[in-house]
């Protein structure tokens, strides 16, 4: 299968091959050096004892005497890994694995990841409290909607830590700083701009809720049954809520394909060739096709293009214009880390975004956001997090 020079059989075996060889991508390293009695005394017994004493004193000092200070839990239950769906925790722990490189690769955040054996609300939220006090923050990932909103709102308003669900606002935070720049190119207000996002559930829940703070005022929301609207009697209450901040024309009864008719804007966060050149061939003109579903997007690139797109995004690494949250959790919590940031706002999610949108020099059609490989992305996404 090869998709844009990119051997993909080639890929998946060569993929396959390396975290056999390894044993998957993480390890344990210590900090200190264990070379004789007088190191083995101070990093365990008997002084470890005193930092024991000293922190069950005043448990806030775990931060600075532990590895709380720079550690996140990667915690997910594998019940919406990637695109693939729920496979379980076993088959989430690549994932897990890999986000943990990442933190420590791009942020220099240590992170570990815990794949739990329960996909019941209250046993999650339950299993992260009690094991919170290791970590300075939790990186929720690839828990499935509607639970992830629970669970996330939860442990935010019950933990003292940093609580993100990445699915939902890094994926919102690259999103916006694309957006921000794709408008500029084609020289559109974000009030005029019409939007069309395919996918209800976390990252385009969280999209859609993001792109209305910041102030766009056309934001349309598909599902797999249409158009999200306050009349449809089968929405939940995630669903309800986006009913009542989007499509503010109360239009009901529509497909994916009729409300992207004259649209500015499609965003998908949905699964495979939901749309063709011919829906995109609809929309207003120099559109803007953001097409994120992984491995395999809602539209291949050159399809998009073929049917008049101007500026085309995917999740992947072998097109330009890669939409991939490398580009925003390091840089979250790397923040909120060194800041002592115990929520982590829409405010400071949004100043991320821009942060990023500023952070491209040489804008253009093909690269309206940063390489996802570039370590100086960590910092000004950093600097957001305050």
């Amino acid at each position: 299968m090869l998709i844009n020079n990119y051997n993909m059989d080639k890929v998946y075996a060569d993929s396959l091959k390396l975290h056999k060889k390894f044993h998957g991508k993480l390890e344990i390293k210590s900090k200190v050096p264990i070379r004789n009695r007088a190191d083995l005394s101070l990093a365990y017994t008997p002084g470890v004892a005193e930092v024991c004493h000293v922190i069950a004193k005043d448990k806030s000092l775990a931060r600075e005497y532990t590895m709380k200070k720079n550690m996140v839990a990667v915690v997910s239950d594998g019940s919406a890994i990637l695109g693939l769906g729920n496979l379980g925790p076993e088959a989430a722990l690549p994932v897990m694995e890999g986000k943990a490189i990442l933190f420590k690769e791009f942020a220099g955040v240590d992170a570990f990841p815990i794949c739990l054996d329960t996909q019941d609300t209250e046993e999650i939220i339950k299993t992260v409290k009690y094991l919170a006090p290791v970590f300075g923050g939790i990186n929720l990932e690839d828990i499935s909607a509607p639970r992830c909103f629970e669970i996330e709102n939860r442990l935010k308003k019950e933990l003292s830590i940093p609580v993100m669900h990445d699915d939902q606002h890094g994926t919102a935070v690259v999103v916006l700083a694309a957006m921000i720049n794709a408008l500029k190119l084609k020289k559109l207000n974000k009030v005029q701009a019409k939007v069309v996002i395919s996918g209800a559930g976390a990252a385009g829940t969280a999209v859609a809720k993001m792109l209305v703070h910041y102030g766009f005022k056309n934001v349309f929301v598909c599902d797999s049954k249409g158009l999200i609207h306050a009349n449809r009697t089968d929405l939940n209450e995630p669903k309800l809520e986006l009913a009542r901040l989007t499509n503010a024309t109360a239009k009901a009864g529509a497909s994916l394909k009729d409300v992207l008719k004259k649209a500015d804007v499609f965003i998908g966060v949905s699964g495979p060739n939901i749309i063709s050149r011919a829906e995109v061939k609809t929309m207003n003109a120099k559109s803007v096709v953001l097409a994120m579903a992984n491995p395999a997007p809602e539209i291949m690139p050159e399809e998009a293009k073929a049917g008049g797109a101007y500026i085309v995004a995917t999740g992947r690494s072998d097109f330009p214009n890669q939409i991939n949250n490398v580009l925003a959790f390091p840089g979250i919590f790397r923040g909120a880390l060194d800041n002592k940031v115990t929520q982590i706002t829409d405010a400071m999610l949004v100043k991320a975004a821009e942060n990023l949108a500023k952070y491209v020099k040489n804008l253009t059609s093909e690269n309206i956001l940063p390489n996802p490989l570039d370590k100086g992305v960590v910092k000004v996404v950093a600097k957001a997090i305050k």
